[in-house]
């Protein structure tokens, strides 16, 4: 299990892009959350299998290619684990 902590920055914010990493995390069975940030950029913390966490980046990537300016990626161990996906307000 990893952990893979992202920013996107750009147009991330009001083109659902929240609610479809939800949606691919949860069929992927990733777990963690996804938030948008005041400064107009969106955080995804994400947990699982390397490959699944991979899938889900490149989904989001495939999905998104037009809003995303650019992407920070910090992959490292869990700290705590999580349950489920949620987004967060």
């Amino acid at each position: 299990m990893e952990q893979v902590h992202v920013y996107y920055s750009g147009r991330v914010q009001g083109v659902g892009f929240r609610f479809t990493v939800q949606d691919s995390a949860e069929r992927l069975g990733v777990c963690g959350w996804v938030s948008n940030l005041s400064d107009g950029r969106v955080e995804v913390l994400a947990q699982g299998e390397k490959d699944k966490l991979d899938q889900l980046l490149k989904e989001i990537e495939d999905h998104f290619s037009r809003y995303i300016q650019q992407a920070q990626v910090r992959w490292s161990q869990i700290t705590q684990t999580l349950k489920g996906f949620e987004v967060k307000y």
